[in-house]
């Protein structure tokens, strides 16, 4: 699998904040067919920061309903990624701009 289509993007939540300033993880939204170790070789060689542990795991898509019509989002694969003491990806250290 191509490292470029394994992270689609960064998940950023209040929980995930507080899980990045205490715990050094990151979560990012995968490809549904990446594996653990797809993940954090692409972590690793994109940003450059060493991996200590990967979890992942799909979330199911809500039903959401509008007038008489339902539909369903789509399910998506969250990785959270936990890095090495004194690493840190500069995509979320940003500041507002």
């Amino acid at each position: 699998m191509n490292l470029n289509d394994v992270i689609k993007g960064p998940l950023i939540t209040e929980k995930l904040d507080k899980a990045r300033e205490k715990f050094r993880q990151y979560s990012f939204i995968v490809d549904r067919k990446a594996t653990k170790h797809d993940v954090a070789r692409a972590v690793e060689t994109l940003f450059k920061v060493t991996v200590e542990g990967v979890r992942t795991n799909v979330v199911r898509g809500k039903i959401k309903r509008v007038g008489r019509s339902i539909g369903k989002r789509p399910n998506f694969k969250k990785a959270v990624v936990t890095l090495k003491q004194g690493d840190s990806i500069e995509l979320f250290e940003g500041g507002a701009a």
